[in-house]
């Protein structure tokens, strides 16, 4: 029987999840920006290989933080470790490791009788990427050090999400440490997420990139209708979600140029990953208490 295994990638924000997890797929699964925590979902990437399948979660950026978004996203990171074969943590060799390093550390090394379920995936099979060790500010003898002092029985790889350096050394690290099991998806699957989430996420990535210095946090992307045209391609409606009016007119932005940015740039993203055109409806509404929601935070992060 081939292997198979459920493998949770965690790090700080900003560590390059997404991009790695892009990078193993070969495709736009999680989208991307410079924003920390763009990640606010376990979204999941699956890649096939003649020994076995990995089927990969993405986690939001794990992060110290009082706020209620915040907390929803560290727990949703946290569940991930609890539904996982294998562990990777990626750690970002640019950064000197800090509070939040720390923090995740002490996740990954629960003595083997804790009781305590919060950590309860702490004790899977784990492989430390050492991530960024192309760019010019890498400290790669630090990150390594600090795993040595804190995860000694880790396996270590030394990758680049960005160039791809270190990722067939890391498929095969991990498949050595899967064991035997069913396929969960048919190989022609890299991801499992719902075509109304993967739009949504898209118009998300390309909003907040365009905004980022404004309003990085402070929108969501709410779905409101579509329909099949007789062309077979999918019109489809959304709202750009934000907190003030006046983040209202930085999205519309001058005669509704941002907004018309934001829909092409979707709509070309849109046409790598489905077989048939989508053409996006956008509009942008105010919703000032969203955050602050825990109906509206759970339909969002999950």
């Amino acid at each position: 029987m081939a292997k198979s295994a459920f493998v949770a990638i965690v790090g700080r924000p900003s560590s390059g999840k997404s991009t790695l997890l892009n990078a193993l797929c070969g495709a736009k699964v999680s989208i991307v920006s410079p924003v920390p925590q763009t990640t606010r979902n376990a979204v999941r990437g699956i890649i096939n290989r003649d020994e076995g399948q990995l089927v990969f979660i993405d986690t939001p950026g794990f992060h110290i933080s009082e706020r209620k978004l915040n907390i929803k996203l560290k727990n949703v990171a946290l569940s991930a470790l609890g539904d996982a074969d294998i562990v990777v943590y990626v750690l970002d060799s640019t950064r000197e490791p800090g509070p939040e390093e720390e923090a995740l550390a002490s996740n990954f090394s629960v003595p083997s009788g804790s009781a305590d379920t919060v950590h309860k995936g702490s004790r899977r099979k784990m492989v430390v990427a050492i991530n960024k060790i192309d760019a010019k500010d890498a400290d790669v003898a630090r990150a390594v050090q600090f795993v040595a002092e804190h995860l000694p029985a880790a396996t270590i790889v030394r990758i680049s999400a960005l160039t791809g350096e270190g990722l067939d050394e890391l498929v095969s690290a991990l498949l050595g440490l899967a064991e035997e099991g069913p396929q969960w998806y048919p190989p022609e699957y890299y991801t499992d997420q719902d075509p109304v989430f993967r739009i949504a996420e898209i118009i998300r990535e390309k909003a907040i990139n365009h905004t980022r210095e404004e309003l990085p946090h402070a929108l969501f992307i709410d779905f409101v209708d579509s329909r099949k045209l007789e062309d077979g391609s999918l019109e489809a409606s959304y709202d750009i979600v934000v907190e003030r009016e006046s983040q209202k007119g930085i999205v519309i932005g001058k005669g509704g140029s941002m907004i018309k940015v934001i829909r092409e740039e979707a709509e070309a993203d849109l046409a790598e990953l489905f077989d048939y055109p989508v053409h996006l409806r956008l509009q942008v509404r105010v919703d000032p208490s969203w955050k602050h929601d825990d109906k509206r935070l759970d339909s969002l992060i999950f």
